[in-house]
């Protein structure tokens, strides 16, 4: 980034090549403008690697359910009527053993209850049995090619199988990893954040000790406001997406939920945006909440307190918040 925003100084060119890059670079070393990242190592490093891996894993994970969805969507479109979530245990049995409508239909209700009852003891009875024959009897799926069909079926299901293991495992390596960060328990004790949140924020951040200031940490994730003004002219204000986007991407996805489940952070956001002086609109309001998060999460992790909803709020005034604390 340094390089591309000072090769053009010397001889006004947005020419690149390898002779240019060195000499900018060595002018750059020389007067001491480039900054050094901070390696995670340690804990902080393992954490990064695994969540790395972690997200491989879900990628590939989501990938393997669409193709599911497609092979039911080709073969028989009325299963999800009757099972809303083909995840489940019964529904899982369902696509190994009989998964196609004529499967059903020659079995009948009665065998495929006692099917459903050697695994499944609850949930499952005679009035999903006759829902999954109706739907077979007027299913429009194909009904050629069923021979591959279910060996594509039966593969799609061992790979979303071996990789849910693999999560499973993960995650409980990821638990165990934090377990020995000091400050990981006090981050766990707010409500709404997860051990994937405090993880995945470890593993971009590092080792809170690197900073001074949770500014520092918001201005890695590029959520530090930028301007473009002169003179009278006032220009927007805007987040500068610099940084790392992952941790940026992370707080986002983590405040929605929080916001929804954190009684404190609900009401803050509410403030945000009826405040009669300067509202916020919702996306801006979520934006501010994650550098609050950020704040949150340095002052619990460097001080190793638990979270208190009382400090949370006590910068905003009393008389405009009416806030029920349980």
């Amino acid at each position: 980034m340094h390089v591309k925003k000072s090769k053009e100084l010397d001889d006004n060119s947005p020419t690149k090549n390898d002779l240019k890059d060195a000499k900018v670079i060595a002018q750059l070393v020389k007067d001491g403008r480039y900054s050094e990242p901070i390696i995670p190592e340690g804990p902080y490093g393992e954490l990064r690697v695994a969540m790395d891996e972690r997200k491989d894993i879900s990628d590939s994970l989501n990938s393997i359910k669409n193709k599911i969805h497609r092979w039911l969507d080709k073969y028989f479109p009325e299963f999800l009527t009757v099972f809303k979530d083909w995840e489940g245990k019964a529904s899982l049995i369902t696509l190994r053993k009989f998964p196609f409508p004529k499967d059903i239909l020659t079995l009948g209700e009665h065998q495929i209850l006692r099917i459903w009852k050697e695994d499944v003891k609850r949930a499952v009875g005679t009035k999903r049995a006759r829902s999954l024959m109706e739907a077979a009897n007027v299913s429009i799926g194909i009904d050629s090619g069923l021979t591959m069909a279910r060996k594509q079926l039966n593969n799609l299901l061992d790979r979303y199988e071996l990789l849910n293991a693999q999560m499973e495992g993960l995650m409980g390596q990821i638990e165990s990893i934090l377990s020995t960060i000091p400050g990981s328990d006090a981050m766990l004790s707010m409500s709404g954040l997860g051990v994937t949140t405090v993880a995945g924020f470890l593993a971009e951040v590092g080792d809170l000790k690197n900073y001074g200031h949770p500014k520092q940490i918001q201005k890695l994730a590029g959520l530090n406001l930028k301007e473009n003004s002169s003179g009278e002219h006032k220009g927007q204000t805007t987040i500068t997406k610099r940084g790392r986007h992952k941790l940026r991407a992370l707080l986002f996805r983590a405040i929605m939920p929080i916001v929804a489940k954190n009684p404190e952070f609900k009401e803050l956001h509410r403030y945000y945006t009826t405040r009669a002086h300067n509202p916020l609109k919702k996306k801006q309001s979520l934006i501010a909440l994650c550098c609050k998060l950020i704040r949150v999460l340095f002052a619990l992790g460097t001080k190793g307190t638990m979270y208190s909803s009382q400090k949370l709020l006590k910068d905003m005034n009393a008389s405009t918040v009416d806030l029920q604390v349980a």
